[in-house]
């Protein structure tokens, strides 16, 4: 069962600065793997993200740390075991799902007894600026079923009420990044729910969440940077509504299956997430996207170039990449769309 490992580095350039909390990107930097046995190639993506401590550069390293391993046939089991939760596991678990997949000619979907992908609604995310700014970012994208605010702590209210104005008909979540105190949550209540705010992800830091037990919300609170694993539920109840599933964060579609039936279990409303990736980072979310109630996985959308075969965009509903792609992903070629570059501007 003799593998070979290609690891390496790559930068997406985005269409247009992308805003949150903390800082500005202006392009994914992602860690793309492959794992060749066979005469099949698997392919996986992750994200490495500073507010995790992680680097493209560690998240390398620690996926060169178990070369010799993979190469002689590791599975995803084992990978639980050998890697914590987070980008490298993620990008080698996807690869490992694509590998088998490839070997066997048995799609990921159908190996866990699921009916080939249909489109889905996405959100389409306004990125943090200017009240003027977002509210024409908004009007773009006016049509979409789902949109997603990024605020902070600087008149929030100002920034979702200009979203409101330009798309009065779509749902709308609003995520602060962890930038809101106790006391914004409560005095935005009122609006929120005037605004028709579906959903409210991860408004307090993660570690300052407890002040959310004794809160009662008029609005589901979503987590977000708050859980990564299955073993984050027992704390989250009581204090959130709903978590957000990043492959990201459980490192790769082995745990985030768990972690979805474990949550739907206890009841939790559930979203699903990307990072600012390419396709390939968001095909193994697929998965999980078809149970979730909210999706946000238009991360490829802003890339000036995304790959080629990826996942498309038409009327705010994300369109599966097509059979081969990644592990067996499947759309209609009759339902590809053109590019969707451009249609996330926020800039004047």
């Amino acid at each position: 069962m003799l593998r070979e490992l290609s690891v390496r580095p790559r930068s997406f350039p985005l269409h247009s600065p992308f805003r949150i909390a903390r800082g500005v990107k202006h392009a994914a930097e992602v860690v793309t793997v492959e794992l060749a046995q066979a005469g099949c190639v698997g392919r996986g993506e992750s994200v490495p993200y500073a507010r995790y401590g992680e680097s493209v550069a560690a998240v390398i390293a620690e996926i060169e740390s178990l070369r010799d391993d993979l190469c002689a046939g590791v599975g995803r089991d084992e990978l639980q075991a050998r890697l914590a939760p987070g980008a490298a596991r993620n990008a080698l678990d996807a690869a490992l799902w694509d590998l088998e997949a490839r070997l066997t000619r048995v799609p990921v979907w159908s190996q866990l007894a699921r009916p080939p992908h249909q489109p889905l609604v996405t959100a389409l995310t306004v990125s943090l600026d200017t009240p003027q700014a977002m509210g024409q970012a908004a009007s773009n994208i006016a049509d979409a079923g789902l949109i997603k605010i990024k605020v902070d702590a600087d008149d929030p209210l100002a920034r979702i009420e200009a979203v409101r104005r330009a798309a009065p008909a779509a749902r709308l979540i609003v995520d602060p990044n962890e930038s809101w105190t106790i006391d914004i949550l409560r005095e935005t209540q009122d609006a929120l729910v005037r605004l028709k705010v579906d959903l409210l992800e991860q408004p307090l830091p993660a570690d300052a969440d407890g002040a959310l037990r004794e809160f009662s919300s008029r609005v589901p609170i979503c987590a977000d940077e708050a859980c990564h694993t299955v073993a984050d539920l027992p704390a989250l109840v009581g204090r959130y509504q709903a978590i957000n599933i990043k492959l990201d964060k459980t490192g790769g579609l082995t745990e985030a299956w768990r972690l979805l039936r474990a949550a739907k279990a206890e009841g939790f409303i559930i979203m699903v997430g990307c990072m600012v990736c390419s396709s390939l980072g968001i095909a193994p979310a697929l998965e999980i996207a078809r149970d979730a109630e909210f999706v946000d996985l238009d991360g490829p959308f802003w890339l000036v170039d995304d790959y080629p075969d990826g996942a498309g965009l038409r009327g705010g509903r994300l369109m599966p990449p097509p059979a081969g792609f990644w592990g067996g992903c499947t759309r209609a070629a009759a339902s590809r769309p053109g590019s969707s570059t451009g249609l996330f501007r926020t800039t004047p």
